[in-house]
């Protein structure tokens, strides 16, 4: 078979492509721009294939202004054609709707009927049914609903062209509300409820994660995963004998927005909402009710109107929460897709749970998608232009650090063992528009070492800031390590003499500039002591002590350091330790921006009140600090990685109490 796209590029459009050409054999040709070819290029070579041929052409001319040559040549072969190319933003205005929805779905059924397509796949919405109240199941089309936007209007009027015009065999899929990859988290831009997660990260910034919030019941949402769309998309447009036919990309099970929100402040670690009135105990009640008169049907109603509005634009507006988006969160309409689920029967195609990967999504919204970094004058005016080495930069702290830096102006140079993993962190930068160097180093080795100092003095106009993040963690009791010394001698030549030969061998150029400032991410362990991380935090310890005497030597000289004692973070190097799961951390984000903070503002120190309170029990009341150490060392055991079996009998309760109690230690 062979394929046609267009909107190639787009969200659901790249992964529609991965799909075809991971199930599918045969060319995927994909309509592009003709300034947008170096992108294309760029997809291709990261499908890495040969099968996607661009062809140039553009949206708003007739037959999508493909050349008539072409269209001779391929007429007749193309046996599916998919059109996504449209805007899917409810705050774009009406002509931007009209020629993309309208009169591009226009064009592309023009150029698909020349082409005498065997199929002519047309992406439409859940927008398309508009204010219908009800049940709006895949036969229905046109009932007389209210279209209260440019966007509803034009998604309908572009469906209503395809069922209406076309002389080739169709078929269309309406999704719901689109969100990132259920497993990767990947999303492109901040729509739907990605508008609300600032909102969201500024609750859990400065509320207490315990507080209870009064919310309201705004009804009904639907959200699904691009990668369900896609695989969805790729197998109902393979059946036999569906054209003619709409399916809805939807979740089954209508959400409720309260629900929504409240998977996202989980996910966040933000306090949750509850409303007022159970809505499953007085589900009966209100059904009976007419459905102007129910809650949420008057709350939304409210909220559409023009005073209400010009209200939310002054208040959560500021917050960057467009009023068009509040007020079109929920459904008045609920989207039967019982043909769509029968269709897809034996496929393995579902919806996933939105509990289930609703962390994902905020994570990688978190660390790739949230600009607060980069809007901050001090951030801009700290990095604009300055040459940032970050070692262990191609994950976790690491690579969410070097995305900021870049964010905020400034060129990080991304120092680690894998080369594959910096190159795509510098791809991810590049894209954005930012400069970033790639230097993989094995820190471990103090030889490789000295030649990555003496590249990078050679490679950059300057070095001024250094931050060393790479470290290997152990937790292993001392019982267990009689017999493996080594795990000593490896967390030392890491976490100590590979992060100070790295200094010492940046010290002559950071002399020589008469600036720079070094910033040591440490542990909260070396405050607290904990037990089973004897190895880790002796290593952590020795790299604070020796920061602290050279501090002195170098101040005259315009050097710098920062020691962050930080928390319990989600990151791979503490995956192995399953216990872990269950506990409270703080993401890579919230720690990348500690490492900005120790940037942009110099102190000596970054703590945690837990860790300062650790700090001075061990100081005022040792033996008590002891007792309670020892009692977490019983009752947090070996980890089956460390004992190379699995935990028999683990005290889970008491060690989620301790763990909630001591927030961000590591047990």
């Amino acid at each position: 078979m062979s394929y046609f796209v267009t909107g190639a590029t787009g969200f659901i459009g790249r992964h529609l492509v991965q799909e075809l050409l991971d199930h599918r054999d045969g060319p995927v040709f994909v309509l592009c721009r003709e300034s947008s070819l170096p992108r294309m290029e760029a997809l291709i070579r990261a499908w890495d294939t040969d099968r996607v041929v661009p062809v140039v052409g553009d949206l708003g001319a007739e037959r999508l202004g493909v050349d008539e040559a072409w269209v001779g040549e391929h007429e007749g072969e193309v046996d599916h054609f998919f059109h996504l190319a449209a805007i899917y933003d409810m705050t774009a205005d009406d002509a931007t709707n009209e020629q993309l929805n309208v009169g591009g779905t226009r064009h592309a059924l023009e150029l698909a009927e020349a082409l005498r397509v065997g199929c002519f796949h047309q992406v439409s919405s859940v927008a398309a049914a508009g204010e219908f109240h009800g049940v709006f199941d895949e036969t229905m089309f046109d009932e007389g609903q209210h279209l209260p936007s440019p966007y509803h209007r034009t998604k309908h009027e572009s469906e209503k062209i395809v069922r209406t015009e076309a002389t080739v065999p169709w078929r269309v899929y309406r999704p719901a509300i689109v969100v990132g990859h259920s497993e990767t988290g990947a999303m492109d831009k901040v729509d739907g409820p990605y508008y609300f997660f600032p909102l969201m990260k500024l609750m859990r910034d400065t509320l207490p994660g315990w507080l209870p919030l009064v919310g309201l019941d705004l009804g009904d949402t639907n959200v699904v995963p691009v990668d369900y769309v896609a695989k969805a998309m790729d197998h109902l447009a393979h059946l036999p004998d569906r054209d003619g036919e709409a399916f809805h990309l939807v979740n089954p099970e209508p959400q409720p927005v309260v629900d929504m929100v409240n998977a996202f402040c989980a996910a966040a670690g933000a306090p949750t909402f509850a409303t007022p009135v159970d809505r499953q105990a007085t589900r009966g009640v209100v059904g009976l009710l007419p459905r102007a008169l129910r809650p949420s049907t008057i709350v939304n109603t409210v909220l559409r109107t023009a005073p209400a509005q010009a209200a939310l634009d002054l208040t959560v507006g500021r917050l960057g929460i467009p009023a068009e988006v509040l007020s079109h969160t929920a459904f008045t309409a609920t989207f039967d897709s019982r043909r769509t689920e029968q269709a897809l029967a034996g496929s393995g195609v579902s919806v996933p749970h939105l509990d289930g990967y609703a962390r994902t999504l905020w994570s990688f919204w978190e660390e790739n998608l949230d600009e607060a970094s980069g809007r901050d004058p001090r951030n801009r005016e700290a990095l604009q232009g300055k040459y940032v080495v970050i070692t262990g930069a191609s994950s976790g702290i690491g690579q969410v650090t070097a995305l900021k830096v870049a964010q905020c102006g400034g060129v990080p140079v991304l120092v680690a063992r894998g080369q594959d993993k910096l190159e795509a962190t510098k791809a991810a930068i590049e894209a954005r528009g930012g400069t970033a160097y790639v230097f993989p180093c094995d820190l471990s080795d103090l030889d490789a070492i000295d030649t990555l100092t003496k590249e990078l003095t050679e490679t950059l106009p300057s070095v001024d800031f250094v931050v060393n993040n790479a470290g290997r963690s152990i937790r292993r009791s001392l019982k267990l390590s009689h017999d493996r010394f080594h795990d000593f001698e490896r967390t030392m030549q890491l976490n100590y003499f590979g992060a100070i030969r790295l200094v010492i061998g940046l010290l002559p150029a950071m002399r020589e500039q008469r600036r720079g400032h070094v910033v040591n991410v440490s542990s909260i362990g070396v405050q607290t002591n904990p037990p089973r991380f004897s190895a880790y935090v002796a290593s952590k310890a020795a790299l604070d002590s020796w920061s602290n005497v050279v501090a002195s030597e170098l101040v005259g000289d315009g050097i710098t350091f920062t020691g962050i004692h930080m928390p319990l973070v989600r990151t791979p190097m503490i995956a192995p330790t399953k216990i872990y799961d269950k506990f409270p951390t703080i993401s890579p984000a919230q720690a990348a921006d500690l490492v900005i903070k120790a940037m942009v503002e110099r102190p000596h120190e970054i703590n945690t009140l837990l860790g300062n309170a650790g700090a001075i029990a061990h100081t005022v009341a040792p033996k008590l600090a002891f007792r309670v150490l020892n009692m977490a060392y019983h009752v947090f055991p070996d980890s089956a990685a460390a004992k190379g079996e699995v935990n028999p009998g683990a005290r889970e309760s008491e060690q989620i109490m301790l763990a909630r109690v001591f927030k961000g230690i590591h047990w």
